[in-house]
């Protein structure tokens, strides 16, 4: 199979943030503020992002690209996205391509005109192509689950023949999309000149919420998230989350909310709390910084355990920047032990777990931190990450603290070890790449270098969320556990997502991108290909759908 068919069969699963925005007041523009919602979950996605917005008659206006926010949007590009409602998207790539193409939100003209941004990963894909191909008879034209969920949901509210449709209509079109799909989706959308919709898997695996604002005028403006950081900085209150199964559609005259999908178990990914969600933010009610102290605190017992069955003493407690600090903390005052700031971080690199590549993360490592000798030398040093994934990053880091001088390094994870694949749009699809896969304890700290490692129970990390909110029985823990609460995740998924998702697939896919890029001469600083929200056609940067506005002088 050539390289271009095998891109086309891989399906693009996003550990993603997205966002929309509806305004009360119809003479002022969405974008701006869009803008800054996407800026403040940068941290879910630095591959790409995108806003599209409705102004006038319905018209969308649409301007994505590859790139951070702050490097995609500037002033001339968010003036020309005018309308009072829109929505928007911040992506990192967990399969197949980095294109442009793939950014979000993706625009369908029929039927009524529909945008669609999303957060997540369906593990049915193949079936579902096959039925848009033989009964729907609509065209994917790009790798991206999101553009498959959006054409599911267009293709059912175009079995309602209507003119014009309601609010029921749209949540039988969920309703049935849900029965349809299988897998983890948060998800925004608008309709032209309607309003805009949210709905979230019927196991709440991935997190989305929604808050109002009260104007000047005592009218609402309303916002969705990934999370509540972006209500809270925004002015918004009574941020709820959208519940398991649940769709919301807002209109300037009010908000329709409607369960639409049979029981199932609730089951929110547990690694946001421990990785990719704000310290700042609350998902499912549960403050993402109390999980993490509790943590701390939880990790603390296991190292005091650990440390007096080996004998070992630690003189310093030093966090593995940024997400680890809150638990590093607890943990150090618990043991009662200094806590130290031994890296300093360059802000300007991006998260290295969530770049795509082993050799790009390998060397991004030293680039993004540097150990400071007066901490590490002479001393036994217990580093504490939020988890240890492939190990690479670890494994530069342990070296980084021997350079200058630690005696001995000891490492504390606050998550169990990793060694299944995760199928929900989390970035680490390959058993093998998985440094803790068939591996021991004592195998692991010797593949990274350390002279110990000490892993969380998973009790003890379920227990540290749930103390916050009880009422959540059931976390997704699959990479811990291999255990998934979707079901339908067999080994021959596993074995088909693992060649398709591995490093060194997606690392050719990259270079065969790039090698395209360059023989266009297309230059980040020129004038860019308009990027039709359909994607390309067969790798050409053609226009397809919308007008993008990125870059247009």
């Amino acid at each position: 199979m050539s390289s271009r068919r095998e891109h086309r069969r891989m399906r693009e699963a996003t550990m993603c943030g997205i966002l929309g925005l509806l305004l009360s007041d119809s003479g002022r523009d969405a974008a701006s503020e869009i803008c800054e919602g996407l800026s403040l979950i940068q941290h879910r996605g630095q591959d790409a992002c995108g806003i599209v917005t409705c102004g006038h008659k319905g018209r969308f206006y649409q301007c994505k690209a590859n790139g951070m926010v702050r490097d995609v949007f500037d002033d001339i590009s968010l003036s020309r996205l005018a309308g009072e409602m829109g929505i928007g998207h911040v992506r990192y790539p967990t399969a197949g391509s980095s294109n442009h193409a793939e950014a979000q939100p993706f625009y369908v003209n029929s039927p009524y005109g529909i945008v669609l941004a999303h957060n997540g990963n369906l593990i049915q894909s193949d079936s579902l192509l096959k039925f848009m191909d033989a009964v729907a008879h609509r065209h994917i034209n790009t790798s991206s689950d999101s553009e498959l969920l959006l054409n599911i949901f267009a293709d059912n509210l175009q079995q309602t023949g209507k003119f014009r449709i309601n609010e029921d209509d749209i949540f039988t079109a969920i309703g049935k999309l849900m029965k349809q799909c299988k897998g983890a989706y948060a998800c925004v959308a608008m309709l032209a000149g309607f309003g805009i919709i949210a709905f979230r898997d019927p196991n709440g695996i991935r997190p989305v919420g929604m808050a109002s604002r009260k104007t000047s005028c005592e009218r609402r403006d309303y916002v969705i998230a990934s999370e509540s950081i972006v209500a809270d900085a925004g002015g918004f209150s009574d941020w709820e989350d959208v519940k398991p199964g649940e769709a919301v559609i807002i209109t300037r005259t009010g908000v329709s909310k409607k369960c639409v999908a049979e029981p199932a178990t609730f089951a929110p990914d547990i690694f946001e709390y421990v990785y990719f969600a704000r310290p700042d933010s609350v998902l499912d009610g549960v403050s993402v910084y109390r999980s993490r102290m509790a943590m701390g605190d939880a990790l603390a017992e296991e190292v005091r355990k650990v440390l007096v069955t080996k004998g070992l003493t630690v003189d310093v407690v030093i966090p593995v920047p940024d997400t680890s600090r809150v638990a590093a903390l607890n943990l150090a005052q618990r043991l009662q032990l200094p806590y130290r700031e031994g890296f300093i971080k360059n802000r300007y690199v991006g998260r290295t777990f969530i770049m795509p590549g082993q050799q790009m993360r390998r060397k991004n490592v030293r680039k993004k931190l540097n150990a400071m000798a007066l901490e590490f030398s002479g001393k036994n040093v217990l580093l504490v990450d939020d988890s240890i994934v492939r190990g690479t990053t670890s494994k530069e880091i342990i070296q980084m603290a021997k350079d200058v001088g630690a005696k001995k390094v000891i490492v504390a994870s606050c998550a169990p070890p990793i060694r299944h694949s995760n199928v929900y749009g989390i970035d680490m699809p390959s058993r093998t790449e998985l440094v803790a896969y068939g591996r021991t304890t004592e195998e692991i700290a010797e593949a990274i270098g350390a002279d110990l490692v000490i892993f969380q129970t998973l009790p003890d990390l379920v227990a540290s969320v749930r103390q916050v909110n009880p009422s959540i029985e059931t976390f997704d823990c699959s990479v811990f556990t291999g255990e998934y609460v979707t079901g339908g995740v067999d080994e021959a998924y596993l074995a088909h997502i693992e060649s398709l998702r591995a490093d060194h697939v997606k690392s050719k896919l990259v270079e065969e991108h790039n090698e395209a890029k360059d023989s266009k001469e297309i230059g980040f600083r020129g004038r860019a290909p308009a990027i039709g929200s359909s994607g390309p056609v067969n790798g050409a940067d053609d226009s397809v759908g919308l007008h993008n506005t990125w870059h247009v002088s």
